[in-house]
């Protein structure tokens, strides 16, 4: 995993998505890898085919002569848990915030996301993000722009996510499951954005956590209460109806539309 100290943001030029390489149909025959050795060859030649995650979590074939890699593997996954804990370990008040990375940067959202990592900074919370653009960038530059500690833990995709030059203290993971570890160990709360599938992980992976009491109740406060307004009520509804929530369950929610509330209501709770 590397570990890197970003230097002061210079303006940013639209990207130009016509200089985008992709691999070409001819330059690369897309099979099925038969085993764990080839599905790594295969990821040589394009990024498109396999992750680090995907060949980790691959079930071996009965005739994979490789199944025993899995073993030697778990080194580059407790070196990468190593040195996150090891550069983390100074995070003390972390506030994660996630949403949509294609959140344009005049898009509201974005521009609410700078002002709570403006809060947030100021309140004396470190700002923890993916590391990515959007949401991501938009809360990290609101916490550097103020002054305060900006963390970014980036992951390695198959295209490759750019990390935001907004960080302070940024991170590079290749598994998705310590990025993760990472988030909840070093978090006192979440703010969610609104955001796709990675984002609504995030949120539910808390919940569970939480309800499951693997670890201790912290606030997850959503923002923009309506984008969120149909998955609440489908979960006040229909989730609760059918036995498979408590009503107090709902109580682990926080929904706001203010920046400033969001960040009263952590500072709050943590006194």
């Amino acid at each position: 995993m590397a570990v890197t100290k970003a230097n002061k943001p210079s303006k940013k030029k639209p990207a130009d998505k016509s200089k985008e390489i992709t691999p070409k149909q001819e330059d690369v025959e897309i099979t099925e890898p038969e085993t764990v050795a080839e599905a790594k060859e295969l990821k040589q030649k394009s990024k498109s085919i396999a992750t680090d995650d995907e060949i980790l979590l691959r079930s071996p074939e009965p005739e994979d002569k490789f199944k025993s890699s899995d073993s030697w593997r778990v080194f580059r996954i407790m070196s990468e848990f190593v040195e996150g804990f090891d550069e983390l370990a100074t995070i003390t008040r972390g506030v994660s915030v996630f949403g949509s990375a294609r959140t344009a940067e005049d898009d509201p959202n974005y521009l609410a996301a700078v002002e709570t990592g403006k809060l947030l900074a100021e309140a004396g919370f470190e700002v923890i993000t993916g590391g990515g653009p959007g949401i991501m960038e938009a809360a990290n530059r609101g916490a550097w722009e103020a002054g305060g500690v900006s963390v970014g833990c980036n992951i390695e995709l198959p295209f490759e996510q750019v990390p935001n030059p907004y960080q302070n203290q940024g991170l590079s993971f290749k598994y998705f499951f310590v990025r993760k570890t990472m988030f909840i160990k070093y978090s006192n709360a979440y703010i969610i954005f609104p955001g796709g599938f990675g984002t609504m992980d995030e949120v539910f992976e808390a919940l569970t956590l939480i309800q499951t009491r693997k670890i201790r109740n912290f606030p997850v406060v959503l923002f923009n209460s309506q984008y969120w307004q149909g998955m609440l009520q489908w979960i006040s509804t229909v989730m609760l109806h059918e036995g498979n929530i408590n009503s107090e369950d709902l109580q682990l929610l926080h929904i706001t539309d203010s920046p400033k509330d969001a960040v009263d209501f952590i500072a709050k709770w943590h006194g």
